[in-house]
């Protein structure tokens, strides 16, 4: 499907909705709205366009790699937290938020057997879904699909970078005030540029910002963990993505902010250009995803790194009974300077008594 895309007609007409919005908007649009623009509009957003996105290597047209891609080992490590979670809960039911390529849906059935009697996954983009589809055929009986988030819920949940890639909204320091950044229409060589309005908005730590410093808002991606909170009637969630605590976020040094995209297994950070063709992330603020849920109504029951999840979780032992290249991909999972301490792992539950093994040790929950 990939190569039978045009990509300039793709992006062009993405071009031409955003221009649209801005007009719609007097000239003006926030961050958020172009963002989610350009990853989901229908038919043409980059999750939406029918793109590889997701894969170990760029010559498959892919865009960028996730740990379930990585390693099989990383499925099989979290899936010994899902059975203890599953079993508090008394339920056979695993609940997956934007499932990538099918890879870690696949992973945990396998490894999990009879204790999943059914496997949702609610994936919004169409693509993707028909790809996770045949990915999880051996399955079939047991997975379905939603585009949405149900009215209710019961039993685990995970999503594995999936509020990494929500809309969030900019905020601009020019030295003597905060500003909200957005998008509004550029020179002809760029069809959009950055356009800055006063907002009462504030970082949570607005202090110590030098002049032009931009951050980051969480909006949607807490307002999700609110309604997810809000949703579930019993169950623990456990969200895996890369991100820091509120005051290693909002820090002065972080003065650029922590915006970025991918596009051929490269990283940029213009997220104006190549509209459409690339991914569009942002890091996240643990703290505000835990005060989110809390104050939903969830118990925050772990918050470590992912190598201290992994490790906690059998990852040592898994291991050990792997081949050596399988060792190789395996290791970025819990190197510091690769995934191991960048990606995070943020446990919720509701309506549980457990303690959830990947947090064994070197809990990280008072650092929130």
């Amino acid at each position: 499907m990939h190569d039978a895309l045009d990509d300039s007609s793709v992006s062009a007409a993405l071009v031409r909705l955003v221009g649209r919005a801005i007009d719609a908007g007097g000239g003006w649009i926030p961050f958020s709205r172009f963002m989610a623009l350009a990853l989901y509009a229908p038919g043409i957003g980059y999750y939406a366009s029918g793109r590889t996105v997701v894969g170990r290597d760029p010559r498959s047209g892919s865009d960028f790699v996730t740990a379930p891609e990585l390693s099989p080992l990383f499925g099989r490590a979290l899936a010994r937290q899902l059975a203890q979670a599953l079993e508090a809960s008394g339920s056979d039911e695993v609940w997956e938020f934007g499932a990538g390529s099918g890879a870690l849906a696949v992973e945990l059935m396998t490894a999990l057997g009879d204790r999943v009697g059914r496997y949702s996954i609610v994936e919004l983009s169409a693509p993707l879904r028909e790809r996770q589809r045949a990915a999880t055929s051996a399955f079939a009986s047991r997975v379905r699909w939603l585009d949405e988030l149900p009215a209710r819920l019961a039993g685990v949940v995970v999503g594995n970078e999936v509020l990494d890639a929500m809309p969030v909204d900019l905020l601009h320091f020019d030295g003597a005030a905060w500003q909200e950044r957005g998008v509004a229409h550029g020179a002809s060589a760029a069809p959009f540029a950055w356009a800055d309005r006063l907002t009462h908005r504030r970082p949570p730590r607005a202090e110590g910002f030098v002049a032009g410093s931009t951050t980051e808002l969480h909006t949607q991606a807490t307002a999700f963990v609110a309604t997810l909170a809000d949703r579930l009637e019993r169950g623990a969630i456990f969200l895996v993505d890369y991100g820091f605590p509120e005051g290693e976020y909002y820090h002065p040094q972080r003065s650029g902010g922590t915006l970025m995209c991918h596009r051929a297994h490269r990283a940029d950070t213009d997220p104006l250009a190549d509209v459409g063709l690339k991914d569009i992330t942002s890091h996240l603020d643990f703290s505000a995803l835990a005060l989110a849920g809390q104050d939903a109504g969830l118990d925050v029951v772990g918050y470590t790194s992912q190598a201290r999840f992994l490790f906690n979780c059998g990852f040592a032992e898994l291991l050990a009974g792997a081949s050596l290249p399988e060792r190789v991909d395996a290791t970025k999972l819990v190197h510091e300077h690769e995934m191991g301490e960048l990606f995070k792992v943020l446990a919720f539950a509701k309506g549980l008594d457990f303690v959830p093994v990947g947090f064994a040790s070197g809990d990280r929950r008072h650092r929130l």
